[in-house]
């Protein structure tokens, strides 16, 4: 295909028209013709589970078209009034790429030839330039035939109870591959700092008896924001849960927030949903909306949007006050925001800003392994508080409401405080701790009886 796509042309009045990036633009044919080419800067290689991407970094706008061809197997790149820039070289193969190679079959124009392995698709796009990154155009190579189911949550017996499955927990590390998210004031890219305390929360809730974690990106690769969320939903995640780290323009700005969907959010998802015919037949909380009119369909998704949304917002309650616990907070409420990957119809969804990574101070401990484990930790306490309160019934968790939960003493907190927000009596919690004074030292693991 070709893009910039030709709206109208008027050869009387000697314009042609074109429609590049959502806007508009009228190009004389004589300073068309006497543009300067479009060079391409590099060329980026990525890998991910399903797909290897390819990004061509441009100096402009560009127009191309893209085809394949067999025996050996190729992705033809045509690429009109573009060059290669000084000092290109093309990147080593990786993935589906097995060797990139370039030459001029016509005046004017640009072949990039990308050989790629047997079974091999193409999806290509371009992107509009943003923040300090220039035109980009990326080719994502499928294998034809893709299997993406995810693994199954584990289901464990218990004596009496038949069997019962694990609580799974979905985990998104923000941002990754080509998409480095923030850039903290020593370097320190938002996507690394925030898959290390996703695989950390993904350590700490399969620790968890009765829970099972499934990381959505387990590499520096990137993901659709659609995509994270649709593979919680694949594989019938219990909760979705996004780590990012904030960044503001005052170094100062510090401390966690959670935010879930605003209702404008779930209010345009929802419009989405009913108007696309590939969601009709999917379930919207176990209900399939294929066989539904358009009235009934309408009912279903506004009752199931609005249990995901109250529970999302009991679960970022839960998550905020364990977080307020280890560290500063940066607001003492749940915000809401219309982010992408929180728009699940069916499945409650937070997203954590762990800490600012704009303020040298968070930088530095959102590096160190030590406080991502303590960041996991707290994350984990708040939703093991919410599903030991709401467990699904057909849950390993729902069948054991005694088992006793921790709480890990943070600077500045009381015996008594403690007791306060857990919702037990101060001698209950002497007592089941062994303690004989009010006096705990950070860091010191409770033990906090289920029954409160």
């Amino acid at each position: 295909m070709r893009f910039p796509p030709r709206l109208e042309s008027n050869a009387g009045m000697g314009r042609t028209i074109w429609r590049r990036w959502g806007m508009v633009w009228a190009l004389a044919p004589a300073l068309a013709l006497a543009a300067p080419p479009t060079d391409i800067r590099a060329v980026r290689l990525w890998e991910s589970p399903e797909y290897t991407r390819t990004v061509f970094d441009l100096g402009g706008v560009v127009e191309y078209k893209l085809f394949t061809l067999d025996n050996p197997e190729r992705v033809v790149l045509d690429l009109q009034g573009a060059r290669l820039a000084s000092g290109y070289s093309a990147p080593k193969p990786h993935g589906r790429v097995r060797g990139l190679r370039s030459g001029q079959p016509t005046a004017g124009a640009l072949r990039v030839v990308i050989d790629v392995a047997p079974g091999t698709r193409a999806k290509s796009f371009l992107l509009a330039p943003v923040g300090n990154k220039n035109h980009r155009l990326v080719i994502d190579l499928y294998p034809r035939e893709v299997s993406a189911t995810p693994a199954a949550p584990r289901v464990v017996s218990a004596p009496g109870s038949g069997a019962l499955r694990d609580v799974v927990i979905a985990i998104d590390a923000g941002h990754g591959g080509e998409d480095p998210g923030a850039l903290g004031a020593k370097g320190t890219r938002e996507k690394n700092v925030t898959l290390a305390v996703a695989r950390a929360l993904a350590i700490a809730v399969d620790a968890e008896p009765g829970m099972s974690a499934l990381l959505v990106r387990d590499g520096d690769y990137f993901i659709p924001h659609k995509q994270r969320y649709q593979r919680a939903r694949d594989a019938k995640a219990d909760l979705f849960v996004s780590i990012h780290a904030d960044a503001f323009t005052r170094r100062a700005a510090s401390g966690s927030s959670v935010y879930i969907l605003s209702q404008r959010g779930a209010s345009s998802e929802a419009a989405r949903w009913l108007a696309a015919s590939e969601n009709q037949a999917d379930l919207i909380g176990g209900v399939s909306l294929d066989d539904k009119d358009n009235t009934l369909a309408a009912v279903l998704l506004d009752l199931s949007q609005g249990a995901t949304l109250g529970a999302s917002d009991t679960v970022a309650n839960s998550v905020l006050r364990s977080l307020s616990r280890v560290g500063k907070v940066h607001s003492h409420s749940v915000q809401r925001a219309n982010f992408v990957v929180l728009r699940s119809p069916d499945v409650p969804s937070i997203l954590v800003e762990t800490a600012f990574i704009s303020n040298p101070a968070e930088e530095r401990r959102l590096n160190d392994p030590a406080h991502q484990r303590v960041l996991a930790r707290a994350m984990l306490d708040g939703i093991r508080d919410y599903f030991h309160g709401s467990p699904p019934p057909d849950s390993w968790i729902a069948a054991n409401p005694q088992r006793p939960r921790e709480h890990i003493v943070a600077r500045g907190e009381s015996l008594s405080l403690i007791a306060l927000r857990h919702r037990i009596s101060l001698g209950e919690l002497r007592r089941v701790n062994n303690l004989r004074t009010d006096m705990v030292r950070t860091g010191t693991v409770l033990v906090i009886p289920s029954e409160s």
